[in-house]
């Protein structure tokens, strides 16, 4: 019973308000403008002010896991990879199978895992997450960039340059690079600044997943294609079940193995919808893909932390 109430405090409370967002935007008490509106403050304010003050705060010399991030970094382009060879067979439309990869490998971390993260281990825990969040954004970019464009070779070229280019404009990747020296000479922070920052990063949360449940869409999803189930199961499923076996085989526990089963975990990001759309793509498919497995990993990821706090895992 201890460990089915430890589970639920955990997922419940960050989906509630994911499902709050999506009733208000049904009961009209918020438009497609302002989810767009508020994502954008979010991604460009409040999220990376919650970074830079995870991480300008964080003792690298102890929180530093260079090996954990490797892991992290791997198991992504091994789940990418992976579903890059288990497309191509079975789905001949290169605009579809560049969603399935995408689809397949790029999680929401930056905010339901950061969310989770923070519920089950405590705020302490997310300058370690903000360092994992900061490593796993490039590598999500880039791949992104591969998975939409390599099948379509025929109608685009793949332009490394440019997916670079947005990698260092990135809010998030900016706000690490800044904080960097401010942890590793540990200069302090003036406490104006400081509480100002606060009261910023602690809009994050609360309005970036009110935002995703206002996001999602069920207009497309009457009859979702195999396509969009399979992807999904691959995304929430597939990935956390291999890659947190791999992390318990190389003796992770605690902490560092129910924060990765979050990042691995975790539901379909919903910039993937974006990308499609602006690369030409299947976006009615990429849409699809983020409502099944954000509601999907509303159980899967319950059964993963129940699990892992039964075996006395994390």
């Amino acid at each position: 019973m201890d460990n089915l109430l430890f589970t639920a405090n955990t997922v419940l409370p960050v989906f509630l308000i994911v499902f709050l967002g999506l009733a208000l935007k049904r009961w009209g008490l918020m438009n497609d403008n302002f989810v767009n509106l508020s994502s954008r403050i979010v991604f460009t304010i409040s999220l990376p002010t919650l970074v830079f003050l995870e991480l300008s705060a964080i003792d690298f010399s102890n929180a530093l896991d260079a090996a954990q991030i490797v892991y992290v970094c791997a198991g992504t382009f091994f789940s990418f990879a992976l579903s890059w060879i288990l497309s191509k067979p079975f789905i001949r439309d290169a605009r579809d199978r560049s969603v399935f990869i995408q689809g397949s490998f790029r999680g929401n971390y930056a905010i339901i895992g950061l969310a989770l993260t923070a519920n089950m281990f405590g705020s302490d825990s997310l300058g370690k997450a903000s360092i994992l969040l900061a490593c796993i954004l490039p590598l999500y970019n880039v791949l992104a960039v591969i998975a939409l464009t390599v099948p379509m070779r025929h109608e685009r070229q793949l332009n490394i340059a440019d997916a670079l280019l947005e990698i260092v404009k990135n809010p998030l990747i900016l706000a690490a690079i800044c904080a960097i020296p401010f942890a590793y000479f540990k200069i302090g922070i003036h406490p104006i600044i400081s509480k100002t920052g606060n009261y910023l990063s602690a809009l994050t949360l609360p309005l970036a997943l009110i935002g995703i449940g206002g996001s999602l869409s069920f207009a497309e999803m009457k009859r979702p294609s195999a396509i969009a189930l399979s992807a999904s199961a691959f995304k929430i499923i597939l990935t956390p079940l291999l890659l947190t076996l791999g992390a318990y085989w190389l003796h992770y526990t605690g902490e560092d193995l129910g924060t990765m089963f979050i990042l691995f975990a975790c539901p379909t990001a919903i910039v993937s919808f974006v990308m499609a759309e602006a690369m030409g793509v299947n976006g009615k498919l990429a849409g699809n893909i983020i409502v099944i497995s954000t509601l999907g990993s509303v159980v899967t990821i319950s059964i993963g932390l129940f699990i892992l706090r039964t075996y006395g895992l994390i």
